[in-house]
């Protein structure tokens, strides 16, 4: 795995900080483990790097001449750095679906004769690069206009209006490169009508037209990036620049927003500048499950004052282990768009081969274990008032907790936990000890109260199989002199293993 290259100022440690989780993001998309995914991700922004910097990106170094912006051109990078893997023998460690699209013509069309890529790529890189900057922070990482403001230096007041006019010049661009490109006589046919239909957003397609942009992919990108309304663009931009996973990496990128903007934001980052949308889903979280503890507790009550019989060993596990934190004086709640590390990855802190830390009954406390090598049982956390202790080997779950490297500042784990009952939905929780802040979570969505955090099922992924696993991961912040395992671990409220 080679070195991450070394920032040569404080403006590329930021810009550094900020692209690393973009690109960890769609490597883990592109590869079948958190390891290779670390790797790709590392081999890719080496890459990256040398060529933003060579191109002059930014505030990156170099001879002036029109290239993506920093984070697109990353992202890149990973895909090429996945089809060299796929081409070297390596391509077992890729996703399988991936490896087939690079085989593909699809793939072919990304490094390709320049008019026969696709239209979004193209029309991207004919802007100038702070224009296609704060195109696609606003609408691929969908970061808030005034962070957005802030990461590029534009007047918050401003930029709302930049970003519409950017729109508007991405659009003309997209539909000169569409123009340029070799068609078909059908499609140049079409071509004129496509321009108007998608101006207007109150104009109705012909029965022709919309026949023809189903059968054609050519004409359908364009139509794509041509009609800025209707919320297509993110889309488009995506699938254009990125290729394969385009589409999945922006639900992550989405989900992230969610998690910068949504609970335990504190209120001086919304004083110095944040949306205030993020305060009220915050208040609307925090009355949620203020509410949802007052449901509880009735229940808790119901049950206590009813008749003693049957087992009764489903009721004794209840939410309480999962909605009550396990306190931390020494932890903060902070946002994930917010931490800001001083260094970011080098040759000597960059992510290292993590160990697997298995959630036993016979763990030590975590807090006597080295760094990394911690594990997290059940049985850390006291029980809860009135909930007797389950035995040991009696859980419906067993979870595990791999930490699979760790850098200055930040931490990238997997959770994994195979259940013996088939389910329908989970929710799984955990407790940290040393103020570690979760940042960004894959395959589930997380929420964070002090030291206890709760990772939710996305759509697709929340029917479990009996004795089955159910895996996510995620990137997390901790303060460099402690970054033990977690424990307390709990499987939609029930203690695990």
């Amino acid at each position: 795995m080679p070195d991450l290259p070394t920032p040569q100022d404080a403006a590329e440690a930021a810009l550094f900080t900020e692209c690393w989780d973009a690109v960890l993001s769609y490597a883990d998309l592109c590869t079948s483990g958190a390891a290779s995914a670390t790797e790709l991700a590392s081999e890719a922004f080496a890459l990256g790097i040398q060529e933003a910097r060579s191109a002059g990106s930014g505030p990156l170094r170099g001879p002036t001449r029109r290239v993506l912006p920093v984070i697109p051109l990353l992202l890149t990078a990973v895909r090429t750095t996945a089809a060299e893997w796929e081409f070297a023998g390596r391509g077992h460690r890729l996703d399988p679906d991936l490896r087939l699209w690079l085989n593909s013509e699809k793939a072919a069309r990304f490094h390709g004769m320049p008019l026969q890529r696709p239209i979004a790529l193209r029309g991207l890189r004919d802007l100038q690069e702070p224009d296609a900057a704060l195109l696609w922070l606003a609408e691929v990482e969908a970061l808030p206009l005034t962070v957005v403001a802030r990461r590029l230096g534009l007047d918050p007041a401003i930029v709302s209006g930049e970003l519409a006019q950017v729109r508007g010049l991405f659009r003309d661009r997209c539909h000169r490169n569409h123009l340029d490109s070799p068609m078909a006589a059908e499609c140049r046919s079409y071509a004129r009508l496509l321009d108007a239909v998608t101006r207007s957003p109150s104009a109705d397609t012909p029965e022709d037209l919309s026949r023809h942009l189903a059968t054609c992919v050519q004409c359908a990108e364009a139509a794509a990036c041509l009609r800025l309304q209707g919320g297509g663009l993110p889309s488009a931009l995506a699938s254009g620049v990125i290729g394969w996973g385009g589409l999945a990496y922006l639900e992550r990128r989405r989900r992230a927003a969610e998690v910068r903007l949504g609970a335990g934001r504190p209120v001086a980052e919304l004083e110095a500048g944040e949306p205030k949308e993020g305060g009220s889903r915050a208040r609307l979280v925090r009355n949620g499950l203020l509410a949802a503890a007052v449901v509880l507790s009735l229940v808790a009550l119901g049950v206590s004052m009813m008749p003693m019989g049957g087992s009764g060993r489903e009721n004794t596990a209840s939410d309480d282990t999962d909605s009550k934190p396990v306190l931390d004086p020494g932890s903060t709640i902070s946002s994930a768009g917010t931490h800001r590390p001083t260094s970011t990855p080098s040759a000597s802190d960059r992510p290292t081969g993590g160990s697997t830390a298995k959630a036993t009954p016979s763990d030590k406390n975590p807090d006597t274990e080295p760094q990394g090598t911690a594990s997290a049982t059940a049985s850390d956390v006291p029980p809860t008032s009135g909930a007797p202790a389950q035995p040991p080997g009696t859980a419906d779950c067993d979870a595990t907790y791999d930490l699979v490297g760790q850098w200055n500042g930040g931490f990238q784990a997997t959770v994994t936990v195979t259940t013996t009952k088939a389910l329908d939905n989970w929710r799984v929780a955990w407790s940290y000890h040393d103020g570690q802040q979760v940042t960004q979570m894959w395959d589930a969505s997380v929420a964070q109260s002090g030291s206890r955090v709760t990772a939710t099922a996305a759509d697709y992924n929340k029917n479990v199989g009996a004795n089955s696993s159910l895996t996510f991961g995620f990137l997390g912040t901790w303060n460099n002199s402690k970054n033990s395992a977690p424990s307390g671990f709990t499987l939609n409220g029930a203690a695990c293993d």
